[in-house]
């Protein structure tokens, strides 16, 4: 990866965005307003992904009044050559990805850098907090932090303080990208996990803090976070087959329920309804654990939304790597289909 000459204590900001136009403004005014450690300066660097709905004037316009930010085109339109892009042109010896979705502390740049210094690590971050506006987008956030979602995941664990093999978003210095190179631009999703198991592979640490803090808000509606799910679930298998990675336990269970699912129809249709209820019942008790696990978060309205909220979830996942394994084991390579943007 081709970088410029880092300048001293410059913070690079990269941002992946496209058609952003009610998020934006919000965005860039939270990165403006942040805390810097002492004697630091702040660049931004948003990657534009073609938006149509307006989103790259209201960039521009923004730039035009502060010289700290650049917009920089991304053709592709997608998150991996976007932050490739911003990488390519920033100047910081510390690069700092942020999500236009997300809402930031004040401090978090600032913890950011404590961070690097205070660990030697790699690449640094915080955990995966989720909140909504709606009742919708808060059944969908309630969802997300469960771990009947996310199996166990240290990065949706907001007390965890430690080492990991992947952290949202992150911080790196300079060199980390020297060294092992940018994004891979082939993957529409997990592009973030196969970049830190790529650290990982060559020796580096990656550390989560609970100091740097953030909060997501994900997708509002049961179709977009079925459609986001099965492009994580898919582009996975593309990123072990690339390492030769193992498959954690909670990339395979909502494939393999699904597969136990379509058995258990067939054989209900053929031979008997008992194996395919006592899918359905193990299941529906699943469901039982996690609303009560997720009791105090739960506002009027949202229990039904819930379940549907963790079905769209298990079974987007489990069709996305279903197809996925399909087309690795058949060597075919990623299919266009599975490119198309969610939001």
């Amino acid at each position: 990866m081709n970088l410029l000459p880092a300048t001293p204590k410059l913070l690079s900001v990269i941002a992946p965005c496209r058609n952003e136009r009610d998020h934006i403004i919000a965005f860039c005014g939270n990165v403006a307003g942040m805390q810097l450690p002492e004697g630091w300066q702040l660049e931004v660097l948003i990657a534009d992904g073609r938006s149509d709905d307006g989103t790259r004037q209201l960039i521009e316009d923004w730039c035009a009044r502060d010289a700290r930010f650049h917009c920089v085109d991304n053709p592709l339109r997608i998150v991996s050559p976007g932050l490739n892009r911003c990488i390519e042109q920033s100047r910081g010896e510390i690069i700092v990805r942020l999500d236009i979705h997300s809402e930031y502390a004040n401090d978090y740049l600032l913890q950011c850098v404590e961070a690097l210094k205070r660990t030697g690590a790699d690449n640094v971050g915080g955990a995966w907090h989720a909140k909504g506006r709606s009742l919708m987008q808060k059944a969908v956030a309630a969802a997300f932090q469960s771990p009947w979602v996310a199996g166990g995941a240290r990065s949706r664990d907001l007390d965890f303080e430690g080492e990991v093999d992947t952290v949202y978003l992150g911080c790196w210095p300079r060199e980390s990208f020297s060294r092992v190179g940018g994004f891979d631009e082939q993957l529409v999703r997990n592009q973030d996990d196969e970049h830190n198991l790529r650290l990982k592979k060559n020796g580096f640490r990656i550390w989560q803090s609970r100091a740097i803090r953030s909060s997501y808000f994900p997708r509002a509606s049961l179709s977009q976070v079925f459609r986001q799910y099965s492009q994580y679930g898919y582009w996975k298998p593309f990123v072990m087959k690339k390492h030769g990675q193992a498959a954690a336990l909670r990339h395979l269970v909502p494939a393999a329920f699904l597969l136990a699912l379509l058995a258990a129809l067939i054989l209900a249709a053929t031979v008997t309804a008992w194996p395919l209820l006592l899918l359905l019942a193990a299941y529906a008790g699943l469901l039982l654990l996690a609303l009560w696990g997720m009791r105090s978060r739960l506002e009027t309205g949202m229990a039904a939304r819930v379940v549907g909220v963790i079905c769209a979830y298990h079974f987007g996942y489990g069709w996305g790597s279903l197809c996925g394994w399909r087309d690795v084991l058949l060597a075919r390579g990623p299919q266009p289909q599975w490119g198309a943007l969610t939001r």
